[in-house]
């Protein structure tokens, strides 16, 4: 079974990447495909296992490794112009274009989605508000062109054999804009390598991309109304001036934080508060796996990895005011560190890895079998 794994583009080591490092430790002998590659030597090195991966045209475009999201009017082109004949088997990691591959009858297409693309679905006019993009020429081409892509990604799900949501909330996201049912395999947590600490100490913590829809503003905002309250906030952004210009004297900004940091500063706090709208959350269960609760908005993937009054505490609305209702909340209510530990497990590497295998080789031989069948 020759193999092929398809992601929309190597940039950074985020939550889809530690998906991608543990497809490779499923199956080491993929040949990869990107639109581009701009991992360092280290990121490489960890999730590709140092294999080179065959990029698209817009490799080589000005500025591509700063902002190769200018160049979306060429991505379904781009992604379609490599050549998989040769693959027995094509998985795509895909939360933007790598899903439009292009394959054959001969060939088993597996989708592992981590979300239809946002930009052009969900946050259409999040996205454009945020770009200034709401009058005016811009805006209007900026407009068609996500018209036609939304076009062209309602298409190309038919490219599809097989849809693997990364929670029940992209599974209903696949149903609604593609008419496609999915199963569901939740995203590979590296929970091993983290540590209970059952001594918290007194303040709290989040982490994250410094960028608008993380909504850090609204934690912000909850934490200036509370100054007896410490914050401490890592992570480096777009936002970061901004945030910090608002934030008041309780609130600490680290800004990128090592592994071994990042896990001193999760496993010591006494909760870790999250705002966002997120199709899975890696971190919240990071920071279970470290037996710390979570303060986080009850939307989202969050709803399947946190557990109210177990494993933390969920708000209904994304507001100051819920935020700092819930942080009251959470300071009547006692958490057991080892108990969070446990229910953080469920989201292992190694279950990830098994889950995955097993529901790429079912399919892959009920697909063979149908081909002798069909002779």
């Amino acid at each position: 079974m020759k193999k092929a794994l398809v992601h929309d583009w190597y940039y950074v080591n985020g939550g889809a990447e530690k998906v991608i490092h543990s497809m490779n430790n499923v199956y080491d002998d993929f040949e990869h495909f990107a639109l581009i590659d701009f991992l360092n030597y280290d990121d490489k090195k960890s999730i590709l296992k140092s294999k080179p991966v065959n990029t698209s045209f817009i490799q080589n475009f000005p500025g591509a490794k700063r902002n190769h999201r200018r160049y979306l009017p060429f991505f379904p082109m781009a992604i379609e112009q490599f050549d998989l004949r040769n693959y027995d088997l094509v998985v795509s990691s895909s939360s933007s274009v790598s899903k439009g591959v292009l394959t054959n009858h001969n060939q088993l297409h597996i989708c592992y989605c981590h979300s239809p693309m946002r930009y052009a679905w969900d946050f259409y006019h999040e996205y454009l508000s945020n770009a200034n993009l709401t009058s005016g020429l811009k805006s209007y081409f900026a407009k068609y062109i996500l018209h036609k892509i939304r076009v062209w990604d309602v298409i190309n799900s038919n490219r599809v054999d097989f849809f693997i949501a990364n929670s029940h909330y992209i599974a209903k996201r696949i149903k609604k804009i593609y008419n496609r049912e999915s199963i569901v395999i939740y995203p590979p947590v590296d929970v091993e390598s983290f540590k209970v600490d059952s001594n918290k100490e007194n303040y709290y913590f989040t982490a994250s991309r410094l960028v608008s829809y993380k909504r850090m503003d609204l934690i912000i905002g909850a934490f200036n109304q509370m100054p007896e309250k410490k914050l401490i906030i890592s992570g480096n952004g777009p936002e970061m001036k901004r945030l910090k210009k608002m934030a008041k004297s309780n609130i600490e900004f680290t800004g990128f934080l090592s592994q071994s940091d990042l896990h001193k500063y999760m496993s010591s706090a006494k909760a870790f508060v999250f705002a966002a709208e997120e199709d899975f959350g890696i971190i919240p269960v990071e920071a279970q796996a470290c037996g710390t609760p979570i303060i986080g908005l009850g939307k989202g993937g969050i709803n399947e990895t946190v557990l109210h009054d177990k494993t933390g505490v969920l708000f209904r609305d994304q507001d100051i005011k819920s935020i700092k209702g819930a942080i009251d909340y959470f300071e009547t209510k006692k958490f057991n560190p080892e108990e969070i530990r446990k229910h953080a497990e469920k989201f292992s590497r190694k279950r990830f890895e098994n889950e995955f295998k097993t529901f790429v080789e079912e399919k892959y031989q009920e697909f063979k079998l149908k081909q002798v069948n069909s002779i």
